[in-house]
């Protein structure tokens, strides 16, 4: 688990209420299109944004359940959604989840499937908790996407190398599709969802990630710090003098239980 500093801190809670990432949680929240009175499931809710969103919209007659296995996350997720009748937030795993079959209106996982081993078994959980009908919506980047500008092309590569050790599997939309017809789901789509910048917007994606991606290489050892510093500067850098590029798309995949 990265530990953070109190400026890194704030950086953190900007982007994940800034535009890029509240674009990102909208495009999960509109392909769910939740309706008053459903019964849904925020996979990997972590701080709880989303669940939130998705409390309003199903109103007192419905309940979200927000899913997640770190202690940390739910404490901001219950204190974010203190007060929310609606709500429950609970510690757990998407293989084993604590929901009865054919349960759930829907249920939405927001960059949470990159980190698994074996999607087949939280897949079909969720097959399992999902009503007739019920809806799926799973949103994650392709890591294959990232185009970022750097005059230091090898340290960049291997920045990006670093940084694809913090998750099991950096081409989740392209391997979905078949995986979730396999599990059984129909009326499988998916949308691209691009971020291109020529900015280094304090509240965007590109931000956090130059937070992450430099504490994720100093806090495993795999760079050495004033290295990983020096590559966080060069964005910067880069920015001051108008050659700043950094592109990356996410997808949001919709299925549907038959």
């Amino acid at each position: 688990m990265l530990q953070f500093d109190e400026d890194t801190a704030r950086v953190l809670e900007d982007a994940y209420q800034g535009a890029d990432i509240t674009r990102r949680r909208r495009a999960s929240f509109d392909a769910l299109a939740p309706s008053p009175g459903d019964r849904l499931l925020d996979l990997g809710c972590g701080t709880g944004m989303l669940t939130l969103d998705l409390s309003r919209a199903v109103g007192d007659t419905g309940h979200v359940l927000g899913l997640d296995p770190s202690a940390d996350m739910l404490d901001l997720a219950r204190t974010r959604c203190a007060g929310r009748s609606n709500v429950e937030v609970l510690k757990g795993r998407a293989e084993a989840l604590p929901c009865a079959d054919e349960s759930l209106d829907g249920a939405v996982s927001l960059q949470v499937f990159e980190y698994f081993d074996d999607m087949r078994p939280p897949l079909g959980a969720l097959f399992r908790a999902l009503k007739p009908g019920g809806r799926l919506v799973i949103g994650d980047m392709h890591w294959d996407t990232l185009t970022w500008h750097s005059d230091r092309p090898a340290r960049m590569v291997e920045m990006c190398r670093i940084w694809d050790r913090h998750i099991a599997c950096r081409d989740v939309p392209a391997r979905l599709p078949a995986l979730l017809a396999e599990a059984g789901f129909r009326a499988i789509s998916t949308t691209p969802l691009a971020f291109c910048d020529t900015q280094l917007r304090p509240d965007g994606l590109a931000a956090m990630l130059i937070r992450l991606m430099t504490a994720y290489a100093i806090q495993t050892g795999a760079l050495a710090e004033p290295e990983a510093r020096a590559w966080a500067q060069e964005q910067q850098d880069l920015a001051r003098a108008g050659r700043f590029f950094f592109s990356l798309t996410h997808f949001v995949c919709q299925a549907q239980k038959p």
